[in-house]
């Protein structure tokens, strides 16, 4: 065997250009393909924390029929050694409470309907970076009875810090929940929908105001990496029964989900594309290889070199030929995609405005995860071996008289 593998080794090397030739046009395919793939997963992992650093969280806990409802009066009321247990869970970053509900909000003659939230001050700036958007004002503390307003709404009331507005609607089981609430501070959102709807108050004063003592509407859990979400789902679902429903982002935002899966679509077909191209490209150079040789062939089979022989020599050439365009591609790519890993590509001029205007920082990220490299690394490899199926046929049909002449 070892004979076998030398062989095909220096049958390489006999001819250095054109293995060098055929070996480069798989790295830079394998370079490009890594390049593409991690540009996409990247961008989609940046979605899709961005959007669950927003608001959602990557896993959220209602009461049950809390989702479909969104009333206050499916709101629930957890220990604190339940939230302790969820805090302890492995991954886990955060745990954030919030009673959340929809009220009217007036000032003088103007009336508008708000979403107001009740937050913990400090977790969610943690987890949404709240006190970074404030533009006026002072940021809420845990006993505050004052509230935060975004800056359209603002604009559209007609206010500024120091007014105070008037809050009315409906408390847990009917009970109604009023109060003129002075403004404390004033947040811009660059969402135009959150900007013109959003109402913070501190935890606390959102649970006197609507009669829900102790009770929250959501539980909000953020995650390091949204490749553990699957365990933590499962871990955080152990821990409820059916009176509770757990649900990821991916529920929460089925419009993104599918965005992200037609977007994903069309990148697998430029994969698809590129990948053709590596194939023909190996497929030609071993059609290349096998003509050139084909006297070779006819003059070791008619010396007595059995055909499986010469096939499993030649199948082992192209899987070293392609071994060399891959391995080089992987090894080179590994520090490139650290490096944009750790430096995402920062956009600017039209594309940078539109990205902003979306609420997301205007950077082109990458993803660094092993599954990338090894995806490139098989796919090659089964298109290398496809392509070794052409000389196994030609040599199988070979007639060594008719060879030598050539």
């Amino acid at each position: 065997m070892k004979t076998y593998f030398l062989l095909a080794w220096r049958n390489l090397w006999r001819n250095k250009r054109r293995t060098l030739i055929a070996s480069a046009s798989v790295f830079f395919a394998v370079v490009l393909a890594l390049i593409m793939r991690s540009m996409q997963e990247g961008s989609y992992d940046y979605m899709v924390d961005a959007s669950v650093s927003m608001y959602t969280g990557y896993i959220q806990v209602h009461a049950d029929e809390y989702w479909d409802k969104r009333s206050i009066d499916k709101s629930m009321v957890l220990s604190e050694e339940k939230i302790s247990e969820l805090e302890k869970i492995e991954h886990v970053t955060l745990v954030t409470p919030r009673l959340e509900s929809f009220s009217l909000i007036s000032y003088e003659n103007v009336t508008k309907v708000a979403s107001i939230v009740g937050i913990d001050p400090e977790k969610e700036n943690r987890m949404t970076k709240l006190k970074e958007k404030l533009v006026d004002g002072k940021y809420l503390t845990n006993e505050s009875e004052g509230l935060l307003l975004s800056k359209g709404l603002a604009d559209l009331l007609k206010v500024g810090v120091g007014d105070s507005v008037v809050l009315y609607g409906q408390g847990y089981h009917g009970v109604t929940a009023a109060d003129r609430v002075p403004i404390k501070g004033i947040v811009e959102f660059r969402l135009p929908e959150l900007n013109k709807s959003m109402v913070y108050i501190s935890l606390k004063y959102s649970q006197w105001l609507y009669s829900a003592d102790n009770r929250i509407t959501t539980l909000s859990i953020m995650i390091n990496q949204i490749d553990n979400q699957n365990e933590v789902y499962d871990k955080v679902t152990s821990l409820f029964d059916e009176r509770f429903e757990v649900m990821s982002w991916g529920e929460m935002m089925p419009e993104l989900v599918q965005s992200i899966e037609i977007d994903n679509a069309g990148g697998i077909i430029m994969l698809g594309i590129l990948y053709v191209i590596i194939g023909f490209g190996i497929f030609g150079t071993v059609m290349m290889m096998t003509a050139e040789r084909t006297k070779e062939f006819g003059i070791l089979v008619s010396i007595g070199m059995k055909k499986g022989r010469l096939a499993f020599i030649s199948f082992l050439e192209s899987l070293f030929l392609s071994f060399l365009g891959v391995a080089a591609g992987v090894i080179v790519s590994i520090p490139l995609l650290f490096y944009f890993y750790q430096n995402p590509i920062e956009l600017t001029g039209e594309m940078a405005e539109m990205i902003l205007s979306y609420g997301l920082e205007p950077i082109l990220p990458f993803r660094f995860a092993p599954n990338i490299f090894i995806d490139q690394f098989l796919t090659v490899f089964v298109i290398a071996i496809v392509s070794v199926s052409y000389p196994l046929l030609f040599i199988r049909r070979l007639k060594p008289v008719e060879a030598m002449r050539k």
